[in-house]
C-alpha cells in the first residue's frame, strides 16, 4: 500500500472527488465552490473536472441552496452542501431542522435525504463574535442528524467517504485553522466508520477526551505532562453522534479520572453530555469528578489575547489534569 503527505483540505478534495468518480449522483454545491476553486481551496480544480452541472456554484442564499439540495437528495441524489462557514448554516437552519433530519420521519420511510453539510466550524484567527461559533451542540439536540468532526487527514477523508454513503443527513465539521495540517495518509481508497472513537494516544494515569482541532491541542498537554511520568490517554470522538460510548467507558474504567475539552462553550456544550453519560456508565470507577476546558461563557473577542484568555489553551488543559492528579 503506498502513501502520500497531503493537508486536510487536500484529504477532503480526495474524498470528493473519488465519490463523485463512484457515484454519478453525487454533486457539490455552495458559495464559490466553482469557478473561485473553493474559499479554501478544497474544491480545487474541480470545475474544470467535473463541469458546472455537478460542481455549482450559488448565491449567497443559505437557506435556498440548502432547500434545493434537501429536494434533490429526496429525488435520488447525493448532495454535498459546503458551507463557508457553519456559522452561516444558522441562515438555512430552517431546512436543516425541520427537512432534512425530519423527512424520514415525517413521510413514514418514504423519503431518505443522503446529503452532507460540511465546512469550516469553530472559531479562525479574529473572526469575532458572529464568526466563531461551535455548532455541534447546537444541531446535537436535534434526533436525525449525524455529526462527524475529523481532527486529521487521515479521518477527514475517510469519514467523508463514509458519510457521502450514509443514506442519512450528515454535518460534517471541519476547521480553517485546521485545513492545512499535513498528514501521511494511503493511497489507495479507505473508509473511516462513522460512530467510531480512537485512542490516539495509549496512557493508564488519566483519559483525556475531545475532537476536532483541539485534539492536537490534548496530545501537546500530553506530551507536556509525559515529561513528569504522568501517562494520559487521548481519545479522538471523531463522531460526535452517533457518540462512541464503548471506547470512552473503557478509558474511564482503566484510569479512573477524566478530563473532557472542547471548543464550544462549556453549558449544555458536548462535555456536557459526555461528562453525564460517564458518570452514569461509570460512577464508581472515577476517583475524581470529571474536569471539563470549554470556551468561556462569553461572545468571541477580537483582540488577540482576549481571543487566547476565551478559548481552550495546552496551559488550561495541563492545569486541568493536574487537578485530577493531586
Amino acid at each position: 500500500m503506498g502513501t502520500q503527505v497531503v493537508e486536510i483540505r487536500e484529504a477532503i478534495r480526495q474524498a470528493i472527488d473519488e465519490e463523485m468518480t463512484r457515484d454519478e449522483r453525487v454533486l457539490i454545491l455552495g458559495e464559490e465552490v466553482a469557478e473561485y476553486n473553493g474559499a479554501y481551496k478544497v474544491t480545487k480544480g474541480m470545475l474544470d473536472k467535473w463541469g458546472k452541472d455537478r460542481i455549482i456554484d450559488t448565491p449567497i442564499a443559505e437557506l435556498g441552496f440548502a432547500g434545493l439540495a434537501i429536494g434533490a437528495a429526496m429525488c435520488g441524489l447525493r448532495p454535498i452542501v459546503e458551507f463557508m462557514s457553519f456559522n452561516f448554516s444558522f441562515v438555512g437552519c430552517d431546512q436543516i431542522i425541520s427537512n432534512a433530519i425530519k423527512m424520514y420521519y415525517m413521510s413514514g420511510k418514504r423519503f431518505s435525504v443522503p446529503i452532507v453539510f460540511r465546512g469550516p466550524n469553530g472559531a479562525a484567527a479574529q473572526v469575532s463574535s458572529q464568526h466563531s461559533h461551535c455548532v455541534e451542540a447546537i444541531y446535537g439536540n436535534l434526533p436525525g442528524l449525524i455529526i462527524v468532526a475529523p481532527s486529521n487527514a487521515y479521518d477527514a477523508k475517510g469519514l467523508l467517504k463514509s458519510a457521502v454513503r450514509n443514506n442519512n443527513p450528515v454535518l460534517f465539521l471541519e476547521n480553517e485553522l485546521s485545513y492545512g495540517a499535513k498528514m501521511e495518509i494511503p493511497t489507495e481508497e479507505y473508509l473511516v466508520p462513522i460512530g467510531k472513537a480512537k485512542v490516539v494516544r495509549e496512557g493508564k494515569h488519566v483519559t483525556l477526551i475531545s475532537h476536532s482541532r483541539m485534539v492536537e491541542l490534548c496530545k501537546e498537554a500530553a506530551n507536556e505532562v509525559a515529561k513528569k511520568g504522568i501517562e494520559v490517554e487521548v481519545i479522538d470522538l471523531r463522531t460526535i453522534k452517533p457518540l462512541d460510548l464503548a471506547t470512552i467507558a473503557d478509558s474511564v474504567r482503566k484510569t479512573h479520572l477524566c478530563a473532557l475539552v472542547e471548543e464550544g462553550h462549556i453549558f449544555a456544550g458536548i462535555c456536557a453530555e459526555v461528562g453525564f453519560l460517564i458518570q452514569q456508565h461509570c460512577f464508581d470507577f472515577l476517583d475524581a469528578p470529571i474536569e471539563r476546558v470549554c470556551q468561556r461563557e462569553t461572545p468571541m473577542p477580537y483582540s488577540k489575547v482576549l481571543e487566547k484568555e476565551t478559548m481552550p489553551t495546552k496551559e488550561r488543559i495541563i492545569a486541568a489534569l493536574n487537578k485530577l492528579l493531586r
